[in-house]
């Protein structure tokens, strides 16, 4: 792709969010192989030492730690004389489990990692991008920001809250060479499951799931997740990458990107079916996800 506006520095410099793996790591290494100057950020020191070890300029930065998103915006404008082409905001997790489940500090936590963080730091960020006249916000959000299954609020919550959110700002930042873009992936072959269950253990655990009127859903949906949640629609995160490429490189950027056939599907869906229809739809597809 040869379009890129000229008026951009060169070499182009990104700031990216959860590294460590996935999406975020794919993303790093291909856009440094495409002539950017990637800034990989990662939660755990050890992951930042790992990226710097690998010629990454790499960053300290967790969503739920306001000092760490003050000091990574910070230094990565130092580093780049406030001209910063760029952020993709990566890196979510989920508390799967039935609304009625998850204590209420668990879904503060989620949206701080999910959206309070996305916006303190977006929002850091974007007077030097307005300052320089031009800026490339990338959003990554899920097929969960349009439609909702069940056992997945706690995240599809968080999602819809990003996906209105990125609607505004772009309303907001029209006129000022700065554009939002919105990546919706569906399935994708990342640690998220993984991370998942592991969050499930952490908020829900074993008191929890003996409590609940869920139990018999969670044991059955406990055995599909660990066997990692095969299906033949999950792609590699390079397929996120080749969406990012073009939000970030085209001279006119999507307002939204879906990755997946599921997401494609559910796109249409959302559109053409009515709401009780919607939501047989949604149920099936939680009860039969491949």
């Amino acid at each position: 792709m040869n379009d890129y506006p000229e008026s951009f520095s060169k070499p182009r410099s990104i700031l990216i969010t959860g590294c460590s793996s996935g999406i975020g790591a794919s993303a790093a290494h291909i856009l440094r192989g495409r002539d950017w100057r990637v800034f990989p950020a990662a939660r755990r020191q050890e992951d930042v030492d790992r990226l710097t070890d690998l010629g990454f300029e790499a960053i300290r930065l967790d969503y739920e730690d306001g000092a760490s998103i003050s000091a990574a915006a910070d230094k990565v404008l130092q580093r780049t004389d406030g001209k910063l082409e760029a952020v993709f905001n990566n890196g979510a997790y989920a508390v799967p489990g039935a609304l009625e489940d998850i204590p209420a500090k668990a879904m503060r936590a989620l949206f701080e990692a999910n959206f309070i963080g996305w916006h303190e730091l977006t929002a850091r960020l974007i007077p030097a991008m307005r300052t320089n006249g031009r800026g490339r916000i990338v959003q990554c959000s899920s097929v969960l920001g349009f439609v909702a299954l069940k056992y997945r609020g706690a995240y599809t919550a968080s999602k819809f809250a990003l996906e209105a959110y990125s609607d505004t700002l772009r309303q907001e930042l029209k006129g000022s060479g700065i554009h939002v873009s919105l990546i919706e992936p569906g399935p994708i072959d990342t640690r998220f499951t993984e991370n998942a269950l592991a969050n499930f253990d952490r908020w829900i655990g074993a008191e929890g799931l003996q409590s609940s009127v869920h139990r018999e859903t969670y044991e059955k949906r406990r055995v599909r997740m660990e066997a990692g949640e095969p299906g033949p629609f999950k792609l590699p995160p390079e397929a996120v990458v080749k969406k990012l490429v073009h939000a970030l490189e085209a001279k006119r950027p999507k307002a939204r990107y879906h990755v997946t056939v599921p997401t494609t599907f559910m796109a249409v869906a959302k559109r053409v079916l009515p709401t009780s229809l919607l939501d047989r739809l949604c149920v099936w597809a939680a009860d039969n996800e491949e």
